[in-house]
């Protein structure tokens, strides 16, 4: 079975994050809510706490399929600065195993150059910050191993996206009925 981690630093975007990990274990994904801090729970940019299943130090990036960073502005910047989570996500692209970002998140891709000739999406006002990208207002784009998308009223879609490569269209579909979405 796949396995997916989502990392959350504090002023994460709190739907952009839970509805990834909801839809990924409606399907029967593991997914790990991971703090990059040594905190077990982490608050989001509206206040609310999350309890997180790991902790950054005690994470095998060997057993994952895909990272994803959820966005918000200050959560965005708290992952972007976290050297070793950086580390992972270019180990990752470059092995060609699969990225995600939302929201503002897909800046940090756009920084370390991952986006060059991608078709990629992100919050509107982080769009200049899609480097070398071709940037669409598609909710979610899926480029090789890269997927972004642009924010809240994305999330859904986003998860769904995630959801449908690691279990099949057929299954995000089955999901997304179920939960009363398409």
């Amino acid at each position: 079975m796949s396995r997916l981690a989502i990392f959350f630093a504090e002023g994460f975007e709190e739907i952009e994050a839970l509805a990834v990990v909801d839809i990924c274990r409606r399907c029967g994904l593991a997914i790990d809510m991971v703090s990059i801090t040594q905190d077990r729970s982490v608050r989001g940019s509206h206040g609310i706490e999350v309890k997180m299943d790991k902790i950054y130090s005690e994470t095998d990036f060997a057993e994952y399929d895909m990272l994803i960073l959820p966005g918000g502005g200050l959560g965005t910047q708290n992952l972007e600065a976290h050297e070793g989570l950086m580390a992972q996500i270019d180990a990752f692209y470059k092995a060609g195993k699969y990225i995600g970002a939302i929201c503002a998140a897909p800046s940090v891709f756009g920084h370390r150059g991952i986006l060059k000739g991608r078709r990629a999406c992100s919050y509107p006002s982080f769009e200049s910050h899609l480097e070398g990208a071709q940037v669409t207002a598609g909710p979610v784009e899926i480029s090789d191993n890269v997927v972004t998308s642009r924010g809240m009223g994305t999330a859904l879609d986003f998860g769904l996206a995630i959801a449908g490569i690691f279990c099949g269209e057929e299954k995000a579909e089955e999901i997304a009925k179920g939960i009363v979405y398409r």
